[in-house]
């Protein structure tokens, strides 16, 4: 009898799984093993909440596996290091003939995986499941991409032509079985709030797709308004794939998804957003390693205070949509896109620190925390990533606030200080004994920040 085994990564569901597919139809039994690297999750410094997170998803797998005959085996690695023997004596035990698995575009991931090829001496199939794949995409010189529209309209050509069909979930291998358990493994926060059952992400979908998606261009720059999918967490952990979302969309939504000013094409374009960012971390592997996509950005004199760090990050900055993002993200371990963009700016450009320290503090407590798609996000707001006129671009937060929070709803939510304040005054409170003046002039600060730039080229 042949066995297969699945691995299992961030690709965490049974229907459209190229690799689980291929498995059952080739062999008559089959396992499926996920990799716990504690360790590596620390290097990485992975949110409480993801912790938790990752576990419910991996017991809800567990589950789906189960009904089908399949088991999955949580085996304990420790880190990416030991993964490689760790997949060997697995497939001793089980008298495994061919593991099947999913690509993976960072550079640990592609170690890892390279190890693994040579332990396994051809038993060890990788599979594709990207929307757009970092080996097919490029420019009519082969060279890879590093600017999102020109890369968008490409990805567009090619999935026009090539649109994605989802694979049904595999038929059973035998009897259903008793589902295993994934331990606990370091500190939790709950992340109960957010689905992680395929059934839920996928009615979440729908209903995105179905209601939501045309007016995603007008809605979703307001924090206040539930105007965006929150699909990011299940899509970080691959509970729902990016070809399933955009087969859904089609489905709801027609022809529209091929016009960019569309709420649909809107949204279309936020899965490109996604895919362009691995792309940049497979072809530059440098942002993988703590450097700018544009090296000459690693000489800004960037500061390293910690108390304006620290009011940045536990929301006391004295600027109220940016003190609201930073209380959204720690309590929901999720901070609304529009907002990601406000406080990296306001850290990079007004205060001038560091991305990478706002990098690994938004890795530290995203739920949805995705590595290529967080570095490409404070490269872009730092002026250090891959963009054609970076530094010019300044948010202020004051503006962005009256402008995507008019009424102050969300303010108010998270900063209930300014509860009994509106207009003008909420968006710059006066001095109040419960909450901090501004600790930076934006005026003064945007001068400094055009002067840094301004330094590199001297």
């Amino acid at each position: 009898m042949s066995i297969a085994a699945v691995w299992f990564r961030n690709d965490l569901r049974c229907l459209d799984h190229q690799a689980l597919s291929e498995a059952c139809k080739q062999h008559e039994q089959v396992r499926g093993v996920y990799f716990l690297c504690p360790a590596q999750l620390d290097e990485h410094v992975t949110a409480p909440m993801r912790r938790h997170f990752l576990r419910r998803a991996l017991d809800e797998l567990a589950a789906q596996l189960a009904a089908l005959g399949i088991p999955l085996d949580i085996v304990n690695a420790w880190h990416f290091r030991e993964v490689p023997q760790a997949l060997v004596g697995y497939c001793d035990k089980f008298n495994i003939d061919e593991v099947f698995a999913h690509r993976e575009w960072l550079v640990d991931e592609i170690r890892r995986d390279d190890a693994c090829a040579a332990a396994l001496e051809g038993r060890f199939r990788l599979l594709d499941d990207s929307l757009t794949s970092p080996l097919q995409i490029s420019k009519d010189d082969g060279d890879p991409y590093k600017v999102f529209t020109p890369f968008s309209r490409r990805c567009r050509d090619h999935l026009r032509q090539h649109f994605p069909q989802c694979l049904r979930r595999p038929k059973t291998k035998g009897e259903p079985i008793e589902p295993s358990t994934c331990p606990v493994f370091g500190e939790e926060v709950s992340s109960d709030d957010w689905a992680a059952s395929e059934s839920e992400v996928l009615a979440q979908l729908r209903r995105f797709c179905s209601k939501q998606a045309g007016k995603y261009k007008e809605r979703r720059d307001l924090p206040s308004e539930a105007g965006t999918s929150e699909l990011s967490p299940a899509l970080a952990l691959g509970l729902v794939s990016p070809q399933q979302c955009l087969a859904r969309l089609y489905s709801e939504c027609g022809d529209t998804i091929w016009d960019t000013k569309s709420g649909p094409g809107t949204w279309f374009n936020e899965l490109l957003w996604r895919d362009f960012y691995r792309h940049i971390a497979y072809h530059y592997p440098r942002v993988v390693m703590g450097k700018a996509f544009q090296p000459h950005t690693d000489h800004i004199a960037w500061r390293y205070d910690q108390d304006d760090f620290d009011a940045w990050r536990e929301g006391r900055t004295g600027f109220p949509i940016v003190d609201a993002a930073m209380r959204q993200l720690k309590e929901r371990g999720w901070m609304h896109n529009r907002l990601r963009m406000i406080t990296a700016s306001f850290l990079c450009k007004d205060l001038h620190i560091d991305w990478r320290w706002g990098e690994k503090h938004f890795l530290a407590h995203l739920v949805d925390a995705d590595f290529a798609s967080n570095n490409g996000g404070w490269q872009w707001a730092a002026s250090t990533g891959t963009d054609a006129a970076p530094y010019f671009r300044i948010f202020n937060p004051t503006t962005q606030g009256q402008r995507f929070d008019p009424e102050g709803k969300f303010i108010r939510q998270y900063v209930p200080e300014l509860a009994g304040l509106s207009g003008k005054a909420l968006h710059q409170p006066p001095a109040l004994k419960n909450y901090p003046g501004p600790i930076v002039d934006h005026s003064q600060a945007r001068q400094i920040s055009l002067a840094l730039f301004k330094d590199l080229a001297d």
